[in-house]
């Protein structure tokens, strides 16, 4: 039997999570719909403990306490999750309706789509080096999610953007020692990181290697080093007990790019009065949708979120007036986040 929901969100990461929060507030129900067995996208997948500093009023959260904080806030709205599939299908049943499918065979019945998938079926970019798969998740790792499994190991870290160079940061204090392999000495990571890392490097607390790795060194079912080719044509043997690799994201839409949506380089089309997608009633936010002036931050995210909420009240009601209303005031507000109203201080 199709599940009967108001709305399929495609992406439980932070703009997806809060989308449900957007939706709730106006008495809109969702279900959520994610190809990673657990909440959180790429904040839980990718740096569940590296700080995050740009979300308003929290001076300071890693992705796992975001992530956190947002399951609770959204707690009130009960929107069903259905975890570790993809959305392998919809269909625009009529003007008001879509039929949505998914790879375990789950099928739900909605007014509308929100496309929240960060930046889709990502996948590490992978060293490109033979026999390295066997290690992978081993003595190869592509993201990092428990940094204490690298303490006082010896680690190689491969790349020279920000993912690289913050966790050569944050990770130099508790290894036992960091290399740095690089394939030139410019870096595209934050200049901040750079001159850290430079400084690190200046007090022996670490090493930097410019060149490229052509090979890797084993024994038995034990990955041992990497051949590396210098900047001076010099090949080096490096070894390690870890090897870090951070060359970013390959975007892939998977299944999205057949669903007939507008389609910019990997990115779904948007208009930014509602975040409609160019297929009426279904929407895009966060890192996957594209439109002038586009930023990839998740606070803008979360602003997107809000006026697609407000887009989707007034297509499942038209001609209706959606009148604004607010969380510190409202009775309906209240009553929909399960909370007693404010008491009013009168001045003494």
């Amino acid at each position: 039997m199709a599940i009967e929901t108001d709305v399929v969100i495609v992406g439980a990461g932070p703009v997806g999570l809060f989308q449900v929060f957007e939706l709730g507030l106006l008495g809109i129900k969702a279900h959520v719909i994610d190809a990673l067995p657990v909440p959180g996208g790429q904040c839980i997948e990718l740096y569940p403990d590296k700080p995050i500093y740009d979300i308003p009023a929290l001076p300071i959260c890693t992705g796992k306490e975001l992530t956190d904080n947002l399951m609770q806030q959204i707690a009130p709205f009960q929107a069903g999750f259905h975890l570790d599939q993809e959305v392998a299908v919809v269909d625009k049943l009529d003007e008001q309706h879509f039929r949505v499918g998914t790879s375990k065979g789950k099928e739900f019945r909605c007014r509308a789509v929100i496309i929240a998938a960060g930046l889709g079926a990502f996948q590490p970019r992978k060293l490109p080096v033979a026999g390295t798969e066997p290690y992978e998740g081993r003595q190869l790792h592509y993201a990092v999610k428990h940094p204490e499994t690298f303490r006082g190991k010896d680690l190689v870290i491969l790349g020279g953007g920000d993912s690289a160079l913050d966790w050569v940061l944050a990770l130099q204090p508790i290894a036992h020692s960091v290399v740095l392999i690089h394939r030139s000495n410019e870096f595209r990571a934050a200049p901040a990181s750079v001159a850290k890392m430079r400084a690190l490097v200046d007090a022996h607390q670490m090493q930097l290697l410019i060149g490229n790795v052509t090979g890797i060194r084993t024994e038995g079912d034990v990955l041992r080093g990497v051949h590396v080719i210098g900047a001076d044509s010099v090949t080096r043997a490096i070894d390690f007990e870890h090897l870090l690799a951070f060359y970013g994201l390959s975007p892939k839409l998977g299944p999205i790019a057949q669903w007939g949506l507008g389609i910019d380089k990997n990115q779904i089309v948007v208009d930014t009065e509602r975040f409609e997608s160019s297929v009426p009633g279904i929407y895009a936010v966060g890192d996957i949708n594209t439109y002038p002036g586009k930023k990839k931050l998740i606070l803008c995210g979360f602003h997107e979120a809000a006026l697609a909420a407000f887009a989707i009240k007034a297509r499942m009601n038209p001609g209706a007036k959606v009148h604004l209303q607010y969380t510190t005031t409202s009775p309906i507000m209240h009553q929909r986040l399960g909370v007693s109203p404010a008491v009013e201080l009168t001045a003494i």
